[in-house]
């Protein structure tokens, strides 16, 4: 479940995170931006990351991430001691979602060089294998190999970077886009030397869709992890308990 941080007081996102943890989600999601993406502009926003150590505290079963935080907006010797103290913090429940960024909006306003989408991504790839060997080095290290989630489906440098780093990824669009995009995800895996298996297949559905449908197509090209999504300033949790229902299902 993603619960996005905007339009809403931060009781109402405490509120929305345990009301999900004990309907039985696997897996809390927020996002990593400084303004809503929809809706007003200029409406209630909160940090990604404050956030996330809130959480940590706060729950004590899920699993719990940004989809996904945005490179660009901390030096990456940063962003892996955090993701450290907050796998701590939580006893290892951090997932590390983590992607190039796009959202101009979120630059401008806050000084940060926009760039171009090929620059994004080459900070990204020189940003991952800092990540991990700052892991290495950090004292106490994490609790356990941090996975890393990575969002998006450029088929030439995204998917190679996914192939090269990431335990999760996690794709845009319907079944049909993402078993294509994962056929060239393959390959990328076949050229690094690696099995593709390791790499779980996320993927975000609507949670207005019958679960039996679109839950099941997404399933049947190999995906595993469905997100849901929900915005204040009423996170409405009601197509969450009929998904639950159906993955419960589906794993009895």
């Amino acid at each position: 479940m993603q619960i996005q941080p905007q339009h809403a007081s931060y009781a109402s996102i405490r509120r929305a995170a345990a009301q999900a943890e004990e309907l039985g989600v696997d897996i809390l999601f927020n996002w990593d931006h400084f303004y809503p993406l929809y809706g007003d502009p200029d409406g209630l926003h909160y940090e990604c990351w404050t956030m996330l150590g809130a959480w940590a505290e706060a729950t004590s079963r899920v699993e719990i991430g940004a989809l996904v935080t945005c490179n660009s907006y901390r030096n990456p010797e940063l962003l892996a001691d955090m993701a450290r103290t907050v796998d701590h913090i939580s006893d290892g429940r951090l997932i590390l979602g983590i992607g190039a960024g796009w959202f101009e909006k979120d630059y401008d306003e806050y000084g940060y060089e926009f760039g171009t989408p090929g620059s994004r991504l080459a900070d990204l790839a020189q940003a991952l294998p800092r990540i991990e060997s700052r892991w290495a080095k950090l004292n106490p290290p994490p609790t356990r190999k941090i996975p890393v989630l990575i969002g998006g489906g450029g088929e030439k440098k995204t998917l190679r970077l996914v192939a090269q780093h990431a335990d999760v990824w996690h794709s845009f669009g319907d079944a049909e886009t993402v078993e294509r995009k994962l056929g060239i995800l393959r390959q990328h895996c076949a050229d690094v030397g690696r099995d593709a298996g390791e790499i779980e297949v996320s993927a975000g559905v609507d949670g207005a869709s019958d679960p039996a449908v679109a839950g099941a197509a997404m399933v049947a090209k190999g995906v595993s992890l469905l997100t849901l999504n929900a915005g204040g300033p009423d996170y409405d949790l009601e197509p969450l308990k009929r998904w639950l229902a159906w993955r419960d299902e589906q794993n009895a």
